[in-house]
């Protein structure tokens, strides 16, 4: 692999990811939220265990005040509760209130039609999803 060629790939995945924003950026003043705050909507599965604050800031590659800035922002709004974890009473966790849950999936629904990944067919997105995959690899950063 080339400079040029890693360079082509990481300035494609940058426009990719300023296109998503632009394209979404009405959705989520709709919604009275900044991309931070969309993307920790959508940190937080509805299916799975409310996670931890700690969980939640790995997801988010960030750390602990900038996290408690965002998640103070979707409380107030009414979009996220936060509560001491059962299993362990020293630790935050985060659930989605029904208008969060109704907001993340309003975002999710826009960002997944206003993608410029929406051009590509089931099979280009396997491979790029297997390829992402493989670069986001953390067994693989020794390699």
């Amino acid at each position: 692999m080339t400079r040029s060629t890693l360079e082509a790939a990481v300035a494609a995945n940058h426009e990719l990811f300023m296109q998503t924003g632009d394209r979404i950026e009405a959705v989520l003043v709709e919604h009275g939220l900044t991309p931070a705050t969309a993307q920790a909507l959508w940190a937080i599965d509805p299916d799975e265990a409310p996670p931890s604050m700690k969980t939640l800031a790995g997801r988010l590659y960030c750390n602990a005040p900038n996290l408690s800035f965002v998640m103070n922002q979707l409380t107030d709004r009414g979009l996220v509760e936060r509560s001491a974890d059962p299993a362990d009473r020293r630790s935050r966790v985060v659930a989605l209130t029904d208008d969060g849950r109704r907001v993340r999936a309003s975002v999710i629904e826009a960002t997944l039609a206003l993608t410029p990944f929406a051009r590509l067919g089931d099979d280009e997105l396997r491979r790029l999803v297997d390829l992402l995959g493989k670069a986001l690899d953390p067994a693989g950063e020794s390699a």
